[in-house]
């Protein structure tokens, strides 16, 4: 029988029943769950509260994803009847990400690499500016087009920081939940591959609904911005199916090494909870 809010073995996705997973005594006077934690092959302990090396390189992917494509978010193409900016190529491998540490990990940990990838982005953004403001050389000649290029309206960069803190902490939410709530089947291929279908539907969404009203709301004409909310939405989340089978094989690698498939129970989802982990 599984413990929910426990870290148990990696299942390989199989509908068979769940190890028995021994959990820690709580400490009295705490509200959080019991924990499981498995010994590595090298006699250390995976705890609740450990940041592991996959964790960690999953959390600078994570963080190089959204910088970058927040870099090449200005320019736009035409994907037949769509037009899409060249951010789409890259944005989503950050839900991707998100769907992965949350289902190996957990809300906890999720919530700090989204956080983190906040900060950095904002760092970014401070720096970027900054560089424009210093005075150029006398043989700069690229003032204008670096302005062009990496002086965002700041309603724009209000709008971007916004809508992915509210669309990546939505999306992990959704994914924590519905694993939770998932039971004895969560680690079938199906269950795995409907809530990171749903989860990211939410978030892109969520992601979607607050960048466009804030960004261009009473600069385009309405529907239009609706139908940008609706496509970009839509497009996000086929780009999940499409990677899917990708998204499957990495998390049961993950499992398989972390020794961790950690169901959330009694977490604090509150998003500024950063150091509980």
């Amino acid at each position: 029988m599984h413990v929910p809010g426990t870290e148990v073995p990696d299942s390989q996705y199989s509908d068979s029943k769940f190890s028995e997973a021994t959990s820690n005594p709580p400490v009295a006077g705490s509200s959080a769950a019991p924990q499981a934690s498995l010994p590595d092959d090298g006699g250390h302990t995976k705890g609740a509260g450990g940041l592991t090396v996959p964790f960690m390189l999953l959390s600078v992917m994570f963080v190089v994803c959204l910088i970058v494509s927040n870099l090449i978010e200005i320019k736009t193409v035409d994907l037949g009847w769509f037009t899409v900016t060249a951010g789409l190529v890259v944005f989503p491998v950050s839900y991707i990400i998100n769907d992965c540490v949350v289902e190996v990990y957990g809300f906890r940990k999720a919530r700090l690499m989204i956080w983190v990838g906040f900060g950095m982005s904002l760092l970014t953004a401070l720096f970027l500016n900054l560089a424009i403001l210093l005075p150029g050389g006398a043989e700069w000649q690229g003032q204008e087009a670096m302005e062009a290029v990496y002086g965002a309206v700041p309603r724009i960069m209000v709008a971007s920081f916004a809508a992915f803190l509210c669309g990546s902490m939505v999306n992990a939410y959704v994914m924590s939940r519905m694993k939770a709530a998932a039971g004895r089947g969560m680690n079938s291929r199906r269950s795995f591959s409907l809530r990171a279908i749903v989860s990211t539907l939410w978030g892109e969404s969520v992601d979607s609904l607050v960048f466009f009203p804030i960004a261009f709301g009473g600069v385009l004409p309405w529907d239009v911005v609706f139908s940008l909310i609706l496509t970009q939405a839509l497009l996000k989340t086929a780009y999940e199916i499409l990677i899917l089978p990708v998204t499957l094989a990495v998390v049961g690698k993950l499992k398989s090494f972390e020794h961790l498939d950690t169901v959330d129970s009694s977490v604090d989802y509150r998003w500024w909870r950063v150091a509980d982990i």
